[in-house]
């Protein structure tokens, strides 16, 4: 479109069916954040009680004790670490990350250890705390847990991502008995999680929520929980916590996109994405080499997704060289693809303006029948993604 920002600024006006992924610009910003982001950027505000103003809402919203808005959910694990190994001390704040005495070990399962963009450990590192791993990559038992925790352990971090081991591993519940069985508060990164007051009813200490993805709120992490670890994390903006710090559109655009959540009407918003699900499926139905599943979102947030499966011989493509097809057309069609060595990769309808999902359903049939058209099948060694996955932040700036 000719109003279109990206294109006035050289960008690609790409579609996102991957999710609400940071790389892409996470999520669309509701109306009445970008209104709220609006009214207070003009004016002079006292930024720590408007930080307690956004705690009252994040209270409200999410069962804590307090809340405060940073920089991300990633900042948040740091500040919620540092809050542990700290607590109110300033001078330990001012010294982090070092650290002394040297109660800083922070427990997370190795199987919760992944890449959301950057590794969860280093978060943890970035505090000055000791990341411990307990278990394997596949199995955490209780003795393994309960063995770890000593008199220098500060915190235990628990990790609900689509990109975690899903199996194997100890269960919240499990996990916050054993840590608090010796005084020991629970962390959980629940960034892109939908239910604002589970993980602390279930007894976490802690849970830190992305503002700017299933929210639709700026840029942003949510610390959220008992009222003394969230003001020692809040105490961090006077040390680590400086560079993570946000504005006041950010604070209050936050608000606004939690009071939305509130008045939200989800299941009208279950139901238009449903029918994109539906279209597409309709659309790969009876294709050959191509099975398109409509699965539930695997940590139980009330959302599906599209897996579209690819056979190669019949399909003529490989599940990776459909997705870069799909990503370098036009438009440029983003596919959520962190799986597609197994040939399948997944449609996410929740990033979608109105009419987008007939495009991105016009742009599966054209790249499908390119390929079928081909006299050979299409197929680049997967080993060429991974040696050129980071090209484009490399090669900065142009």
């Amino acid at each position: 479109m000719s109003d279109d920002i990206r294109t006035k600024i050289g960008l690609r006006p790409v579609i996102n069916v991957s999710g609400t992924m940071t790389s892409l610009g996470a999520s669309i910003v509701v109306p009445e954040a970008i209104e709220a982001m609006a009214a207070i950027l003009p004016q002079f505000v006292e930024i720590n009680d408007l930080q307690r103003k956004a705690s009252s809402v994040i209270a409200r919203l999410t069962g804590g004790g307090a809340g405060f808005v940073t920089a991300s959910c990633s900042a948040g694990i740091s500040l919620a670490v540092a809050g542990a190994i700290t607590g109110d001390n300033l001078l330990a704040i001012e010294k982090l990350p070092d650290v002394s005495p040297e109660k800083n070990e922070v427990l997370v399962q190795m199987g919760h250890v992944v890449s959301y963009g950057a590794p969860v450990d280093q978060a943890i590192r970035l505090a000055g705390g000791k990341v411990v791993l307990i278990g394997q990559a596949t199995s955490t038992h209780r003795f393994h847990m309960e063995n770890a925790i000593t008199e220098k352990t500060a915190a235990a971090v628990y990790v609900v991502s689509h990109h975690v081991v899903d199996y194997g591993l100890l269960h919240l519940t499990e996990f916050v008995e054993i840590a608090h069985a010796k005084g020991v508060p629970v962390i959980v990164d629940a960034a892109s999680e939908y239910d604002l007051k589970l993980f602390l009813a279930q007894g976490a200490d802690i849970a830190l929520y992305s503002g700017h993805k299933f929210l639709g709120g700026p840029t942003s992490g949510i610390v959220a929980g008992n009222k003394e670890l969230v003001r020692s994390a809040f105490l961090q903006n006077m040390g680590i916590g400086r560079g993570m710090k946000v504005g006041k559109e950010s604070v209050y655009g936050v608000m606004a996109a939690l009071e939305a959540w509130e008045k939200r009407d989800h299941a009208a918003i279950r139901e238009r994405e449903t029918a994109c699900l539906n279209l597409w499926k309709n659309e790969l139905d009876d294709r050959p080499g191509v099975t398109a599943l409509i699965e539930p979102d695997p940590t139980n947030n009330p959302l599906d997704r599209l897996r579209v499966v690819i056979s190669p011989t019949e399909a003529h493509i490989t599940a990776w060289d459909l997705a870069a097809a799909l990503s370098q057309g036009n438009p440029p069609v983003i596919v959520r693809d962190h799986e597609v060595e197994h040939q399948h990769f997944y449609l996410d309808p929740c990033n979608l303006h109105p009419g987008q999902e007939e495009i991105v359903a016009v742009r599966l049939a054209e790249e499908l029948n390119k390929a079928r058209a081909s006299n050979e099948i299409i197929a680049t060694p997967f080993e060429n993604r991974s040696k050129h996955r980071f090209d484009g932040m490399l090669r900065w700036p142009d």
